[in-house]
């Protein structure tokens, strides 16, 4: 891929529920390396767009290109198995397992051996078992959750379930990660703890992170590049001094915490 090719690039994708347009002729360019942005109110667009890059919904209108390559009609699996990994605004854990086995089950994305294979429990199967087994180990490490690796996934404070489930996202080996708003729910230190752990990530891994977060203070600490988002459109594009310097930003939230 050309050092000038957005990893992910968006044109004029819309999506429409009923007479509702959710995304409305949005664009958006996001560089190979960059922790990129998506700010807005709740309703304004922003889960829908991730939900269209990852498959969830096919987009009404538009082109979505990853690595220079037309994605718009992909599904869920196809774009894990590209390199497209995500969270979500609500947790979404495998509550009742383990918290390694949360992690394993993510590394399983790519096989390695198979279905007899697995029965059978032939020497493949074992030793591709012990290998995803330390695998998941390491990216548990990498989140400080080794310590609680037998523990039931629910059983872990808020904040450590998001870590985890970024560290599932993790596992998928993915070029980009999609985090929903990581800091939703934590108080100031926990979100400020978030901060370090996200610029550890990006900087152990050869990522792309394009987040969505009320925070701006979050966003301010981690992100170049942002885009604001109202009813669907964009309000605004650029630098995050740039946004919230912006009248129409600064309008649409009233004097808010932008």
């Amino acid at each position: 891929m050309n050092s000038n090719t957005p990893l992910l690039e968006m044109k004029g994708v819309e999506k429409h529920f009923g007479g509702v347009r959710a995304i409305d002729n949005f664009d958006l360019r996001v560089m190979p390396r960059d922790i990129y942005g998506l700010i807005g109110p709740n309703g304004a667009g922003k889960t829908t767009i991730f939900n269209t890059i990852t498959g969830i919904y096919q987009a009404d209108a538009g082109q979505i290109f990853f690595e220079g390559k037309d994605i718009t009609k992909i599904r869920p699996h196809e774009a894990a198995a590209i390199g497209i990994a995500r969270t979500f605004q609500n947790i979404r854990l495998f509550g009742n397992l383990s918290v390694k086995m949360n992690v394993i089950i993510a590394c399983n994305i790519r096989g390695g051996y198979t279905m007899a294979e697995a029965l059978l429990r032939l020497p493949r199967y074992r030793k591709v078992s012990k290998e995803t087994e330390e695998r998941a180990m390491k990216f548990l490490d990498s989140v400080g959750l080794t310590d609680k690796a037998d523990d039931i996934a629910s059983s872990l404070p808020y904040g450590h379930q998001r870590k985890l489930e970024i560290a599932r996202a993790m596992a998928t080996d993915p070029k980009l990660l999609l985090l929903d708003e990581p800091a939703a729910g934590m108080n100031e230190e926990e979100s400020l703890d978030l901060v370090d752990f996200v610029k550890k990530l990006h900087r152990d891994n050869p990522i792309t992170i394009l987040m969505i977060e009320h925070h701006m203070d979050v966003v301010s600490r981690l992100c170049e590049q942002c885009t604001v988002l109202d009813f669907g459109k964009t309000l605004a594009q650029g630098t995050v001094e740039e946004v919230k310097q912006n009248e129409a930003v600064i309008a649409a939230y009233l004097g808010g915490e932008l």
